[in-house]
């Protein structure tokens, strides 16, 4: 796979990351959402160091992922029904075709 040299800039440090070619647009994405939080926080709050900034950042970002371990993404349930009707229209036309 091809690696990338890129390089990242959040709260205000730039971090050079040797990524593979296809992670690219994924970790600039997380990079400017974290400098989106940390910006949001530094506009909310009267905090000096980057570091609680970056700390907050994570926690809400880690509550986010652990709100939503174990859900689904999609409510299979009508999607289930429609199949079961799906194959008893099936078998009932199977029924009539073999009687």
């Amino acid at each position: 796979m091809d690696k990338l040299k890129i390089k990242v800039s959040i709260a205000g440090r730039v971090y050079p990351l040797t990524i593979k070619r296809d992670e690219e647009e994924d970790i600039r994405k997380a990079a400017a959402k974290i400098e989106a939080i940390v910006k949001q926080f530094e506009s909310n709050y009267a905090v000096k160091d980057k570091q609680d900034l970056l700390a907050m950042c994570a926690l809400q970002l880690s509550s986010k992922v652990e709100s939503s371990e174990g859900k689904t993404l999609i409510d299979t349930t009508e999607i289930d029904a429609n199949i079961d009707a799906i194959e008893a229209n099936i078998s009932a036309m199977l029924n009539r075709s073999l009687t």
